[in-house]
């Protein structure tokens, strides 16, 4: 007898699971697929979950789900060669009592929206890897088939949320092999503390997190950063840089890991710690200029497996989980509607992305990405401009504030001519308005 659904969901990523489980709570007949041993076995991430776009999805998520810290306190460093860097900091003491963002463990975290997912009433089905989409003679996605023996599944439709290497949707022709300047590898370790060594480390209490951001010489000159989390017994400590630079360098990430955890600045803060996990992974950062088709007959595409990443604000969860949840109001209302999974009416899942948040912040960066790749003095020249023009005016040594304004003007017009500086105080203007 052949397998029907109502949807099939393929991933148990933020994307995957968000959509299951809207699915399921409505009372759809929902099969998620999974490839890895486990949901989280495959995922990867810093990682910063954003409450807001959770709660739209499960409004007591913070009752039973497995979160670090609420992040208090914002950490941005731009960190010259040797011993130095330059920072902002920016802590508010409110943001523990209305947590807008925790850290987590993905690993742990995916487990529990997973567990979610299945008590809503979808089927799960790990260690299956989808090989391809199944179609009638006119071309609408009907199923999919997998590796195992009588693989064929079907369904009225498809959510394609398999993650950003998703050789379904390229096997399929729904979307192309990511650019390497379109795409970030980046490495993480998880490093085992004590609850009580970070907290005074960090300068924290019980129930506070930290997220620190870095740029800076860290990246060798090419386009990227590196971030270090604070969770409960354990930091988070990773850097990312563009494929493409990556390889024009010959410069592998792990490498790059190795001197930040050696700044000056990081070493203190891990100091005796344990290395408890290590992983790789490909981040998406064409932003929406590289944006695939998100639906056609049958079929809807969701987080990383379309590109939703807005890497100025190293936001990835969130818009995944949003545009799983978008994916699945649109099939749920199509249902309702007794409506067909044509392309015509899963438009309306395009409809609704652009309405919300993730389109209107992934327009707002369009030209980001595309500019700092083509402008490396961003990450490369500046940050260690700004680090010896902080160096020269904390440096007292007889040569006058005047002498000492000179001295940086100079040192900036040896790098950049003054007609290069407003050049470029123009272009960050205009990708960052």
């Amino acid at each position: 007898m052949r397998e029907q659904f109502d949807v099939i969901v393929v991933g148990a990523g933020p994307a995957g699971n968000a959509a299951a489980y809207t699915l399921a709570k409505a009372g759809l007949s929902v099969l998620q697929l999974e490839r890895g041993e486990y949901p989280g076995s495959k995922n990867v991430q810093g990682a910063i979950l954003y409450s807001h776009a959770l709660e739209k999805i499960i409004p007591d998520f913070r009752e039973s789900a497995p979160l670090e810290r609420p992040v208090v306190e914002q950490r941005m460093w731009l960190m010259d060669e040797g011993k130095s860097y330059l920072g902002a900091t920016y802590r508010n003491e409110d943001f523990a009592d209305q947590p807008g963002r925790y850290t987590i463990l993905r690993a742990k975290f995916d487990k529990w929206f997973s567990a979610k997912v299945q008590e809503a009433g979808a089927l799960l089905i790990c260690e299956t890897t989808v090989k391809e989409l199944l179609r009638d003679p006119s071309g609408q996605v009907i199923g999919v088939r997998t590796e195992r023996e009588d693989g064929d599944i079907y369904a009225d439709a498809v959510v394609l949320a398999d993650g950003v290497n998703s050789l379904l949707a390229q096997n399929a022709g729904l979307r192309r092999d990511i650019a390497p300047e379109h795409a970030a590898l980046a490495v993480k370790e998880t490093l085992f503390l004590p609850k009580e060594q970070i907290e005074a480390r960090f300068n924290i209490g019980p129930g506070q997190g930290v997220v620190t951001e870095i740029a800076g010489s860290i990246t060798e000159g090419m386009l990227g950063t590196g971030f270090l989390y604070t969770n409960k017994d354990s930091i988070s400590i990773g850097i990312g840089c563009i494929l493409s630079d990556l390889r024009t360098r010959q410069l592998p990430p792990y490498v790059l890991l190795e001197r930040l955890k050696q700044h000056p600045a990081v070493r203190p803060l891990i100091a005796g710690a344990e290395m408890k996990e290590y992983a790789a992974h490909m981040i998406p950062e064409g932003g929406s200029k590289a944006l695939p088709q998100l639906y056609g007959a049958g079929w809807l595409m969701v987080g990383d497996s379309a590109g939703f990443v807005n890497a100025i604000h190293r936001e990835g969860s969130n818009l995944a989980m949003t545009t799983g949840r978008l994916a699945a109001e649109t099939l749920i209302a199509l249902k309702g509607a007794g409506k067909p999974m044509s392309a015509a009416n899963l438009a309306a899942y395009k409809e609704a992305v652009d309405a919300s948040f993730v389109m209107a912040d992934m327009n707002k960066y369009k030209d980001a990405p595309d500019m700092l790749l083509a402008n490396p003095q961003f990450l490369g020249v500046y940050p260690g401009l700004l680090d010896r023009a902080a160096k020269t005016l904390l440096t007292v040594d007889g040569d006058s504030k005047q002498e000492k304004q000179r001295q940086i003007w100079q040192s900036f017009k040896e790098k950049r001519s003054f007609w290069g500086l407003i050049g470029d105080a123009y272009k960050f203007w205009r990708a960052f308005k």
